[in-house]
């Protein structure tokens, strides 16, 4: 199972934060840009009458942690379990790949802009997808208790700097 698979950015992420944070996504407004030379304008028609979006990007500045991923404790917090890395959504993956959900504001040709996205500036797209309420997981949905603490200001404003 040694197959690479080649991608290509068909976009990237204009604005909005400008450094990795871990919380505090929830004001972060920014442009996704398709680039035209990847899409056409067309590949965006009909993109505005949905709400959301989902995005698969790459971690493009994070240093790739080597061939093994130890368990540890998400966000170095001495009180949470040890998980592999399979279990927590952090930037330190084999393929450094996110999965995100955004809204979407507006749609001018090939730029999306966009809020709730935890993306920094620079950051290269790999596939844009419209959210729908279809995909939302079935079924009850759990968690560890330790999860939701961490996620509790994810989407929480960023403070004014002082």
């Amino acid at each position: 199972m040694s197959e690479q698979i080649r991608v290509r950015p068909i976009a990237y992420v204009d604005g909005g934060a400008h450094e990795i944070r871990g919380n505090n996504w929830g004001d972060s407004r920014c442009i996704i840009r398709v680039d035209p030379s990847v899409l056409p304008d067309q590949a965006t028609k009909g993109l505005e009458a949905f709400s959301h979006l989902e995005l698969i990007f790459h971690f493009h500045r994070t240093e790739p942690l080597g061939s093994t991923y130890p368990p540890r404790r998400p966000r170095g917090h001495r009180d949470y379990p040890e998980v592999g890395v399979l279990a927590v959504r952090n930037m330190h993956r084999p393929n450094r790949l996110a999965i995100s959900r955004c809204r979407l504001l507006h749609v001018d040709h090939n730029d999306l802009y966009v809020t709730d996205l935890d993306a920094i500036h620079g950051t290269p797209i790999l596939d844009i997808k419209p959210w729908l309420t279809e995909m939302a997981p079935r079924g009850e949905v759990r968690q560890p208790t330790w999860s939701i603490r961490i996620m509790r200001n994810y989407y929480a404003p960023a403070p004014d700097p002082e």
